[in-house]
């Protein structure tokens, strides 16, 4: 299995996750540093790439080497993301465009390349990293917004037209703490957003990795073409709730 944005936050808790339930992980992430970091930090960690997921050229490579790793991939977790929280007027056209290519053609690109081999093997299992944000407006987020209303509609059209072969699934987190969301909050404003929450607390990675766990098990196995909320009743009752 594939595990991409695999060196921090959620991806790091997924690769422990399926480390932990005895899957031969690889971790791909652009940032060279982190992934020797987490290959000395999990050792039962079969392998990291190194790959920019906005580059095909540079994930058709990352792919060709994981062919000669492991010879195929049953499951892929699309995690790798970026948030750059602007007003809409001050976003930039590079800022915009960044976001959108991490946030949305990274998927793309990725996802196609798993897709290939999966079908080959008849199987397989894709969970693109989606976000509340994908469902209802926040504001000071219009590209990751977006480029995350993007991905849930990529997911449910890659779920018919890889079935039955391939079951693809997004997770849409609320709050999670992750580094991420740690360096955009202070920790005060963490607090006060996390009594708005019904179960009174932020996600953590590890809940998150959980889910992801579950979706890719055969347990799952009637599960495709869904968008999956995980956010403590954040959105269930819209501005009340809020």
């Amino acid at each position: 299995m594939l595990i991409t944005g695999g060196c921090g936050g959620i991806g790091v808790a997924t690769a422990e996750r399926f480390v932990r339930e005895g899957a031969r992980v690889f971790v791909l992430d652009n940032d060279k540093a982190a992934c020797d970091r987490v290959q000395r930090e999990l050792p039962g960690l079969l392998g990291t790439l190194v790959a920019d997921v906005t580059d095909p050229d540079s994930v058709q490579s990352a792919f060709q080497q994981l062919d000669d790793l492991c010879q195929g991939i049953d499951i892929l977790i699309n995690n790798a993301g970026i948030s750059l929280p602007h007003a809409f007027t001050e976003i930039s056209s590079e800022e915009w465009c960044r976001v959108i290519n991490v946030n949305l053609n990274g998927i793309f690109h990725v996802a196609q390349e798993a897709a290939k081999r999966m079908l080959l093997e008849n199987q397989g299992v894709i969970l693109n990293m989606g976000s509340t944000n994908a469902l209802v407006g926040v504001p000071r987020y219009a590209d990751y917004n977006s480029s995350k209303a993007g991905v849930v509609e990529l997911t449910r059209t890659l779920a018919l037209e890889l079935a039955p072969a391939i079951r693809v699934n997004a997770i849409c987190p609320g709050f999670v703490l992750t580094p991420m969301q740690k360096a955009e909050y202070t920790s005060s404003e963490i607090e006060a957003f996390a009594k708005k929450i019904p179960l009174q607390r932020c996600a953590e990675p590890e809940e998150i990795a959980a889910l992801f766990a579950f979706l890719a098990s055969d347990e799952a196995a009637y599960i495709t073409g869904q968008c999956i909320v995980i956010d403590g009743g954040e959105t269930a009752g819209g501005l009340a709730s809020r």
